[in-house]
């Protein structure tokens, strides 16, 4: 019994916070500017955007920056990622850069993943920043029931398989990936010389995802431990899953 009211107080709070993000939501998402003053709402969302490409010119570059106005904009704080890391090596792990890269993976509660098409996949940029995010510190998942939106830009036709596998990774780090996404066409010739998308159906379609994002965070950031609590785990020591989940030996 105590158990069930504990979930029904559970489900009733997640319907108060879906209540509160909603009227914050309504305040700041107006369009065709997107926002009002950013200081004047009440979202607290911390959103990491990853992008896959060293390239100076880079699309999948000017998409991050894009989308993190348009985050910027909806009201949260956003950041963009430095892809520029070590190879992954777990020898590398106490590299000051790769420090920095994971205090702001410990610090989002959601993520974007942008990257180029490349032979029909995720570029190594991209999929390097991904191997340097832990499954586990301890007993801790540090990705888990935190959010991801998944992005790709191709410099040919249209194509999914790159935001398809994202969203095989985010699943096995066990994040909540939205069900919005975005794969841009010939990207870039949808980019006005001042790095900005132009106005067209594929912009509309980066700023629903930003939306979609921004919901999903505000409404689950805050029940994370209640949506990831699982009876394996409450049966498991905290020490047997370290020995478990520690991937150190195994590459």
């Amino acid at each position: 019994m105590k158990r069930l009211a504990s979930i029904t107080a559970a489900v009733l709070a997640i319907g108060a916070a879906t209540a509160t993000a909603e009227a914050a939501l309504t305040t700041n998402l107006l369009a065709p500017t997107l926002a009002t003053d950013p200081k004047e709402n009440s979202m607290t969302s911390k959103i990491l955007v990853q992008y896959g490409s060293l390239r100076s010119n880079s699309v999948s570059h000017k998409l991050a920056l894009e989308v993190q106005r348009f985050l910027t904009q909806f009201g949260v704080e956003a950041i963009v990622a430095d892809p520029n890391l070590p190879l992954y090596d777990e020898e590398l792990r106490d590299d000051p850069k790769i420090q920095e890269y994971l205090d702001q993976v410990g610090w989002a509660d959601g993520f974007v993943w942008i990257s180029p098409e490349l032979h029909g996949t995720i570029s190594a940029v991209m999929k390097n920043q991904v191997d340097w995010m832990q499954l586990s510190v301890g007993a801790v998942r540090p990705t888990q029931g935190k959010t991801l939106a998944v992005m790709q830009v191709e410099g040919g036709s249209q194509s999914f398989n790159t935001v398809n596998l994202m969203r095989q990774m985010g699943r096995w780090m066990r994040m909540f990936t939205i069900p919005n996404q975005s794969s841009i066409p010939k990207a870039y010739q949808e980019f006005t010389e001042d790095g900005q998308l132009k106005d067209s159906s594929f912009r509309n379609r980066v700023i629903d995802v930003a939306e979609e994002l921004v919901k999903f965070t505000e409404i689950l950031k805050d029940k994370v431990d209640f949506l990831t609590d699982r009876y394996s785990e409450r049966v498991e020591s905290g020490e047997e899953l370290a020995e478990r989940m520690n991937l150190k030996e195994a590459v």
